[in-house]
This record gives C-alpha cells, sequence and structure tokens, in this order.
C-alpha cells in the first residue's frame, strides 16, 4: 500500500515539483536488505555530492553510478579510496578506466567492505573468538556513444559476501543498465536500473544443522537524474528521484488438530516493499584545481530517519602530464550511526 502525502508545490519549477511528489509519496523500508554495502556510493566525489550521479556528463563522475558514464571519462585513470566509519567498519573502493576510440569507454573496479571485532560468543555466552565479515562487489561498465548527445552502457557485477568462517560464501551476478541524454549544453537527463538478477542465496546445513537454504534478493532500483552546469560550468548542481522495490519472505507457524494430535503448520507469504528516496549535491570550482562540494543522500517521507547529508571538497595539481586529484567526503549516516570520512586519490595519466 501506498501512502500519498503531497505537498503545495505549486510556486515550484516543474521538473522540482516532479522530485519533490516522488520523494514524499511512499513508505519507506525499514529493514535492512543484501548488499547494502554497494548502495553506500563510490568515491568521496560521489558521497560528498549525495550520490546524485547518474546525470554527471562531466567525466568526473564514475561509472559504478550509470555505466552510460564509461564513453565520457575524461582519459585514462585509475582511483583509488579509503574510509573509516563508526562500529569497526571500513570500505575501500578502486577503479581502472579510459575511453576507446571516441565512441565507447570502459571502466573496472573493486569495492571490498568488511566488519572487524565482532564479539563471538557459544550458546552458554562464552566467548569463542573475533569474528569478522568481508563482502565484495566487482564491476565491470561499458559504455557507448550513440550521437554526441546519447550514450547507453551495461554494468556486469560479481558480488560475494563472506559472513561465517562456518558458512560457504554467498555469490551472485548483478545487471546494471543506463542511459543518459545531453538535453542541452547546460542540462542532462539519465535513467538507470540497478542489480538486476542480483540474489545470495545462504546453505545452512554447516551451521544449522538440520539445513536449510535461504535466498536475499537485491532490492530493484530504478533511478532517474538529472544535472544542471551554471557559470561557465564552475557550478554543477544534481538531483536524482530512486524508486526501490524489494521482497521478503515472511513465515509464520500455525497450531492445527490433525486427527487426535496436534501439529505446527508453517504458513509461508511474500511481502513486497517499495519506497521512493530523493538525493541532491551542488559542486562549485571557486578557484582554479580547488572545488568544495555538499549533499544530501536518503530524502524521503521519513527524512529525519534516514537523512544523511554530506559535504567535501577536491584539490587537483599538474605534475609534468599526470593530473593528481584528491577527494575528500564527510557525511552522517542514517539513524545516528555516527561519521564517515572517505579519501580518494585520483590519477589521470
Amino acid at each position: 500500500m501506498t501512502i500519498n502525502n503531497r505537498r503545495d508545490i505549486s510556486k515550484l519549477p516543474l521538473w522540482m515539483s516532479v522530485l519533490l511528489i516522488a520523494g514524499f509519496t511512499a513508505p519507506s523500508l525499514h529493514a535492512q536488505h543484501a548488499g547494502a554495502f554497494s548502495r553506500m556510493g563510490f568515491g568521496a566525489r560521489g558521497i560528498a555530492m549525495g550520490n546524485a550521479q547518474s546525470a554527471d556528463l562531466s567525466g568526473s563522475a564514475s561509472p559504478y553510478y550509470n555505466p552510460a558514464l564509461a564513453p565520457l571519462t575524461e582519459g585514462q585513470s585509475v582511483a583509488a579510496s579509503v574510509s573509516t566509519l563508526s562500529f569497526d567498519r571500513n570500505v575501500q573502493f578502486l577503479q581502472l578506466g579510459a575511453p576507446l576510440q571516441d565512441r565507447a569507454g570502459f571502466m573496472v573496479g573493486l569495492v571490498h567492505a568488511s566488519v572487524s571485532n565482532i564479539d563471538g560468543r557459544d550458546n552458554s555466552g562464552f566467548h569463542t573468538g573475533m569474528l569478522s565479515v568481508d563482502e565484495y562487489a566487482g564491476f565491470l561498465a561499458f559504455g557507448l556513444k550513440f550521437s554526441t548527445r546519447v550514450s547507453a552502457g551495461i554494468n556486469l557485477q560479481l558480488f560475494q559476501s563472506d559472513l561465517y568462517e562456518g558458512l560457504s560464501a554467498a555469490r551472485t551476478i548483478g545487471v546494471d543498465l543506463g542511459l543518459a541524454v545531453r538535453v542541452r549544453d547546460d542540462l542532462a537527463l539519465a535513467l538507470v536500473a540497478d542489480d538486476l538478477l542480483a540474489r545470495y542465496t545462504w546453505d545452512g546445513s554447516a551451521v544449522g544443522g538440520s539445513g536449510s537454504e535461504v535466498t536475499d534478493a537485491f532490492p530493484r532500483r530504478l533511478r532517474l537524474g538529472l544535472t544542471h552546469r551554471r557559470w561557465d560550468d564552475r557550478w554543477l548542481f544534481a538531483a536524482e528521484i530512486e524508486s526501490r522495490t524489494a521482497s521478503a519472505t515472511h513465515v509464520t507457524y500455525e497450531p492445527r488438530i490433525l486427527g487426535d494430535g496436534a501439529a505446527r503448520i508453517r504458513n509461508e507469504s511474500t511481502l513486497t516493499f517499495q519506497e521512493t528516496r530523493f538525493r541532491a549535491g551542488v559542486e562549485a570550482w571557486i578557484l582554479n584545481g580547488f572545488a568544495l562540494r555538499a549533499g544530501a543522500d536518503q530524502l524521503g517521507k521519513d527524512t529525519l530517519g534516514t537523512f544523511r547529508p554530506s559535504a567535501g571538497f577536491s584539490a587537483e595539481q599538474p605534475m609534468g602530464e599526470l593530473r593528481i586529484r584528491v577527494d575528500y567526503a564527510f557525511g552522517w549516516e542514517a539513524q545516528a550511526a555516527g561519521q564517515m570520512h572517505f579519501v580518494t586519490l585520483r590519477v589521470l595519466l
């Protein structure tokens, strides 16, 4: 069921009205879903701008956000990111890419997320050791220019989740499809479908004893993005809507009398959840080689619980034929989960 809660938008521009309507008209997905680490963002620049990167045709946005951006990359480049988060969590990013003959481009990369120092306990509450969790997402994005204004791409991803040493790692393949259109020299639109086919399947027989198989599907995401450049391209305004749909299995047990005895009947049903989120960001190159950024992610009906503001900067310095760029991002996580810091070093060859 979708609850409509539209605001008075009669005095707003049309495109902003559409974004706000979508951002405030759906109930929230309160539960966590598979592959959450892969939806945190990619790199300090994107996170500082609220991850509103799908329609950023400047050449600086990672094709991880939209594979249609791959042929628009600035040139051969390599980038690496490190982070610090609360609760003993870490995320690292690595990507390498290049344009191909002015008509195409590719980007290959890796995301690694981990949680360490987890206190392991047995059924009696005695300490058994320290545990850790590792998750990986490798991706290969390829994009093609159909004209000077239209490009499209596909992103193939391989996910792996290592939860527990006694549990086999879960692996799955995901597919992203993207389209980017330069409507005017200062205005661009994008449409992206994320995480198609991706799902984890767990076999708990080695841990649970009786044997069980659980499937966790990734949320299916559809994103519509917009960017607008102003003042000699020194300012970039970005906005994005995301519609997310996820399914979960709900199990209940019902006591019944069968013959002369009692039985416990298992009832299983599938629940479908949908939410719509809005994100926005801004980038300003206030000096040659230096930019400031700010953004907000996960804006929606339950903004107070999910709001993720962020900010950051970029400094670029030529070194011979190389361009060295350092990006930094600072943000707050949703539900007061703590602060996060990201640093990205990018070398343009």
